[in-house]
């Protein structure tokens, strides 16, 4: 699945929310499938194909350690949030499948709405759980099917970082996340990722090759140096991955008001910013070694 991206930068007329391009999928309720592709197209079964592809990455690649694993809460709506990392990011696929195959509970990543259009990608991208990031898709996944939603407030800016800038956090848009998870009277669980940033960085940037390719950036990755250029773009650095689940945060307001504070989102926003940083630097201090923790 492709990197989840941020949500809710929502343009507001009278307080309204305005809606986003491209829409909010909208499920056909008369859409009676035979096959076990939900609405969002979601498919259990690839979903269980992923995970046996994806066991040998997960357990000997990264060889994956949580903290906290019990603070995700097994039933109930919850928007999980993390930092992000990687040219071609490798924490979401992490987050996803560890959470599914720890607890049991699928994981719906949202991303931008790129991934869905790309043939082939896009289709194997929805059958693994992945969703256009819009806020009423994020809303109906938390609010009224009380479903575990992934996304990185960062957004492009996350994996964007050269590799002198790692483990530095960017600014997360206007909080957006907080927004909706207010709106959808669900918890946000934040969780500090290591090992994503070593596992596909970039070494540096080709300023003249993005802009004749219309792209914001051109990364060249150290996999690339090391690998070349076709296997380093697929293949990742097998660094060593932990992952520190922080307490759930939760908002004293009630769920589907027309209009919530601004100031309270962005001071909420930067509050859970902050306490991930923190968390961040304080794993950087106590780790040993980049690959082995």
């Amino acid at each position: 699945m492709g990197p989840a991206n941020r949500i809710g930068d929502v343009p507001r007329t009278g307080g309204a929310l305005v809606p986003l391009r491209p829409p909010p999928l909208e499920p056909d309720p008369a859409d009676h499938r035979l096959s076990d592709v939900d609405e969002w197209g979601r498919s259990e079964r690839m979903r269980e194909l992923a995970r046996r592809l994806y066991g040998f990455f997960y357990d000997s690649w990264f060889r994956v350690e949580w903290e906290g694993l019990e603070k995700i809460p097994t039933d109930g709506g919850a928007l999980i949030i993390a930092n992000h990392a990687a040219a071609i990011p490798s924490d979401a696929p992490v987050i996803m499948h560890g959470i599914e195959k720890e607890l049991g509970r699928p994981v719906y990543g949202l991303a931008d709405y790129l991934f869905k259009s790309v043939p082939v990608v896009g289709t194997l991208w929805s059958r693994t759980g992945g969703v256009p990031a819009h806020p009423e898709n994020a809303y109906r996944l938390l609010r009224e099917q009380q479903q575990l939603v992934l996304v990185f407030p960062e957004g492009g800016k996350g994996p964007g970082k050269t590799y002198d800038q790692r483990y530095r956090l960017r600014r997360f848009g206007r909080g957006g996340f907080v927004e909706i998870a207010m709106r959808a009277g669900v918890p946000i669980v934040p969780i500090a990722v290591m090992g994503a940033e070593e596992s596909m960085p970039i070494i540096f940037k080709l300023p003249s090759m993005a802009k004749a390719m219309g792209l914001p950036y051109f990364p060249i990755t150290a996999n690339q140096l090391v690998f070349g250029p076709v296997l380093g773009s697929l293949l990742y650095f097998p660094s060593k991955f932990k992952l520190r689940v922080l307490d759930p945060v939760t908002f004293d307001v009630p769920p589907d008001q027309e209009r919530y504070s601004k100031s309270r989102i962005m001071d909420e926003a930067e509050a859970i910013r902050v306490q991930l940083q923190e968390t961040l630097y304080d794993m950087l201090r106590a780790r040993k070694s980049v690959w082995f923790g």
